[in-house]
């Protein structure tokens, strides 16, 4: 078995957190995922982490809900593996697998690394709000949420161009 996603730590971020995934995407990327060998939830989460360079991660949430899917359908099979589910492909899964999802969504690594850097430009933008919030004057507060509704519609014009 593989062991994807050493050293990740951090929380879970949801399908489609800062990515657009669709419900759709998520399905094919994990049955891609799974043509890489049998895992577990976490493990198939981490994996596509990974294979995003640290941009996208699903949530638990839509990770289980579709790997009993997969079962239902007949397109993977779930046995007990050292207390946890383990997921495999059966031959109708692999058929349906595409491999090319994977790829595109690690395709550009410098795409990964600029993400990454406007993630923690947010975060940083977040403490200095919180911040402003706490120890500033009611003036500064009011300027702060001028600010930051600034920066929300300049990010909203940049998609709109």
């Amino acid at each position: 078995m593989r062991q994807p996603g050493k050293g990740h730590g951090g929380g879970y971020r949801g399908a489609g957190h800062g990515s657009g995934m669709r419900r759709g995407e998520v399905r094919n990327l994990l049955l891609a995922a799974l043509l890489e060998g049998p895992a577990h939830g976490y493990e198939l989460m981490s994996w596509l982490e990974e294979r995003s360079g640290g941009r996208w991660r699903p949530s638990p949430g839509s990770v289980y809900p579709l790997l009993q899917v997969f079962e239902d359908e007949g397109l993977a099979k779930g046995r007990e593996q050292a207390g946890r589910k383990v997921f495999a492909l059966t031959e109708a899964g692999r058929a349906q697998a595409d491999r090319g999802r994977v790829r595109d969504l690690a395709a550009d690594p410098a795409a990964a690394s600029r993400h990454q850097e406007l993630r923690a430009e947010v975060q940083q933008l977040h403490l200095a709000a919180r911040q402003v919030g706490a120890a500033g004057s009611p003036a500064q507060v009011e300027q702060a949420v001028a600010a930051v509704r600034a920066a929300r519609q300049a990010l909203y014009r940049l998609l709109a161009e």
